[in-house]
C-alpha cells in the first residue's frame, strides 16, 4: 500500500529531537495534497527518514494522535485523520519547523506580488535598498471560508526572483523559502502587537473598521545574518490567542519552551 511522503528535516540538536520531527511531520500533514496517502510509514521507516530513534519517533507520534491529527490502530498501522485541522495550540520552541506548522493548514488565496518601496519603518532591515518584491496572501478558515489572517512579505529582489508564486498557495513563505528557493535559514525573529484595523485589514478580513486585530512582524534572516524577508501578518482578534509557558528544567524534557502559542493562523 502506498504510504504519506513526509518532508525532511534538518535537525537541530540544541533543540529536543521528537518536538522537532512532530512539528516537521505536523506541517507535512497539514500542508498535503486532498489526493495523498493517508497511511503514513512505519515506525522504523519514518524513524530512518528522520535520522531519529525509534523511541524519540514514538515519542512524536503521541504527540500528533494526542493533536487528533494521526490515529494508530494496533497491526493496521497509523494514519493521517481525513478531517485533521489544527485545533490545539503550537509549541513554539524555535526551530523553523514550527514556525512553518504554525503557518500550515488553511486555504490560501495569493492577492498579487510585485516590487514594491521598502517602508520607512522596515527601512533598518533593508539597508540601502528601496525596493523590495511583495507578496500579498489571504488565508482562509478550510471549512468554514471565513477568513482568518491577511499577509504581505517584502522579500529582497535577488531572493524573490527564485521563488514560484504557485508555491505560495500551497506552502508558507518560510517553507518556499528555505525549501524551494534554497536560502538556509538563521533565524527568525517574532513581533506581536495590539492595532486597529485599517480600511484593508478590514475590509479582508470582513472585520469593522478600527476593530482590534493582532499585528505580527516576523523577520528572517539567512545564514550570513541578512535580513532576506519582511512578513506582516493581520490576524482577525477573535481567531488568535498569544500564550508563553516557562517550564522549569526537570523531568525528562528540559528544555524550556517561550513563544506564542496561536489558535489558528
Amino acid at each position: 500500500m502506498t504510504t504519506f511522503a513526509p518532508d525532511s528535516l534538518a535537525l537541530n540538536r540544541k533543540l529536543p529531537l521528537w518536538y522537532q520531527v512532530s512539528q516537521s511531520l505536523r506541517a507535512s500533514i497539514l500542508g498535503r495534497c486532498p489526493d495523498d496517502p493517508l497511511r503514513l510509514p512505519t515506525e522504523d521507516a519514518l524513524a530512518e527518514h528522520y535520522g531519529v530513534s525509534v523511541l524519540t519517533m514514538r515519542q512524536a507520534l503521541k504527540e500528533l494522535e494526542e493533536e487528533g491529527l494521526i490515529s494508530r490502530h494496533r497491526r493496521r498501522g497509523t494514519f493521517i485523520e481525513p478531517s485533521a485541522r489544527r485545533g490545539s495550540p503550537v509549541r513554539l520552541l524555535g526551530s523553523v519547523d514550527a514556525i512553518v506548522a504554525q503557518q500550515s493548514g488553511e486555504r490560501t488565496t495569493v492577492l498579487g506580488h510585485g516590487p514594491a518601496p521598502v517602508p520607512a519603518e522596515l527601512a533598518e532591515h533593508f539597508p540601502g535598498l528601496a525596493e523590495a518584491v511583495a507578496f500579498r496572501r489571504l488565508r482562509c478558515d478550510g471549512e468554514s471560508g471565513e477568513p482568518t489572517n491577511w499577509a504581505e512579505n517584502l522579500v529582497r529582489p535577488e531572493v524573490a526572483a527564485r521563488i514560484d508564486v504557485a508555491d505560495l498557495a500551497r506552502w508558507p513563505m518560510t517553507k518556499v523559502l528555505r525549501d524551494a528557493v534554497g536560502v538556509r535559514i538563521s533565524r527568525i525573529t517574532d513581533t506581536v502587537e495590539a492595532r486597529l484595523a485599517d480600511p484593508e485589514t478590514a475590509r479582508l478580513l470582513q472585520v469593522p473598521l478600527l476593530s482590534p486585530i493582532l499585528h505580527y512582524t516576523g523577520v528572517t534572516y539567512d545564514a550570513s545574518g541578512r535580513a532576506v524577508d519582511v512578513a506582516r501578518i493581520r490576524y482577525r482578534g477573535d481567531r488568535f490567542s498569544f500564550t508563553v509557558t516557562l517550564e522549569t528544567e526537570t523531568g525528562a524534557d528540559p528544555e524550556p519552551r517561550t513563544g506564542p502559542e496561536p489558535g489558528t493562523d
